[in-house]
């Protein structure tokens, strides 16, 4: 028991790994550091305070019933692989098709984002690691940071035989080798770093945010989001973090974007400039150049204080005062670019 809870926490920071890591222009004084000034209000002083308020009430935050999961319609998926689609899967999960490669995002389809914790923090959808035995084959893996609610151990077993590569963050293939998966099928990204696989330009994008699953790694891997570039394609995902001027460089240096995944949901004014609230989050959709946006980063988990549908509800009224374009399907349905303006509020159809 004591193994599994030790191995939750992924592969060891060592010397040899912070000797690679500080070659990067973004490793300062043994960590990584934002673009931009970046604190939280949280110490040992208000911590007690915020456990508290995290703990009490949770069930008015959360769904009260299971959020259904559209199973995969993998004909439709797979159809006319010129044309991109996407399945958002809850909170930060989705699955992508550009020009006939298919890549997953963030794969945390685990029932719990606080597996070491002493509380759980239970998904808002049921049996969800099922949802990976519907997968087809996927051809790269991409992990925005190693967080819990992003990187899941019990995923990313299940998914070791359908993966043939994987793209992540300086920092975090350190725990994909703990977990098995083989070192010569990983590739880390620095912030502004360029692949090219199969035909799509991936760049690793700066976020606002910070990484660690343990007491003491706390932003030894690096965060950000991704942007995938084709010559008719252009999908922006923007990964966790809060608001700031990476936003207009990222739209300046590769946008206009088809699509963008927006983080939406999580957050505080106590930990606010790590993640956006639902205005900002709008705001940062319009710097990237982004001409339709799907709000990710909620439906999935009680991690901040807020109802479960403030998130979407606030950006909604902000999308459609700043009039841009947005899409919210439901969890699990198959959207393809250009038929955006089927999405429902089907959330307002379950409680």
């Amino acid at each position: 028991m004591l193994h599994l809870f030790s191995h939750q926490f992924g592969g060891p920071f060592s010397d040899n790994e912070e000797k690679k890591l500080e070659k990067s222009k973004n490793w300062k004084d043994g960590k990584f550091e934002n673009l931009e000034l970046t604190t939280m209000n949280i110490n040992l002083k208000t911590i007690p305070g915020l456990l508290k308020a995290q703990l009490t009430n949770r069930a008015a935050r959360a769904p009260k019933k299971s959020l259904p999961i559209v199973p995969l319609d993998k004909n439709l998926f797979e159809s006319s692989p010129d044309i991109p689609k996407c399945v958002w899967y809850g909170h930060s999960c989705a699955l992508l098709q550009i020009e006939g490669t298919t890549i997953l995002i963030d794969p945390m389809l685990g029932p719990d984002a606080s597996p070491i914790g002493p509380v759980t923090t239970k998904r808002f959808s049921e049996n969800s690691l099922d949802v990976i035995d519907q997968l087809p084959e996927i051809d790269v893996l991409m992990l925005t940071h190693d967080h819990y609610d992003h990187l899941d151990l019990a995923s990313i077993t299940k998914l070791k035989p359908k993966v043939r590569k994987y793209i992540v963050g300086l920092g975090s293939k350190r725990h994909l080798i703990k977990w098995g998966v083989n070192a010569d099928l990983i590739t880390e990204m620095d912030w502004w770093d360029k692949t090219l696989f199969e035909g799509i330009e991936i760049t690793y994008t700066p976020s606002r945010h910070f990484s660690g699953r343990g007491l003491t790694d706390r932003a030894k891997s690096l965060w950000g989001g991704w942007a995938f570039i084709t010559a008719t394609t252009r999908i922006y995902w923007s990964g966790d973090g809060g608001y700031g001027d990476h936003f207009k460089e990222i739209g300046d240096k590769l946008g206009p974007f088809d699509w963008g995944f927006m983080e939406n949901g999580q957050y505080n004014e106590n930990w606010h400039s790590i993640h956006m609230y639902p205005e900002e989050s709008v705001q940062a959709a319009i710097d990237a150049k982004v001409k339709n946006a799907l709000p990710v980063h909620w439906g999935g988990f009680v991690l901040a204080l807020h109802p479960w549908k403030e998130p979407i509800e606030r950006f909604i009224i902000e999308a459609k005062k700043k009039n841009i374009k947005f899409f919210t399907p439901k969890i699990g349905e198959v959207v393809t670019l250009g038929e955006e303006d089927k999405h429902t509020n089907w959330w307002n159809e379950l409680d």
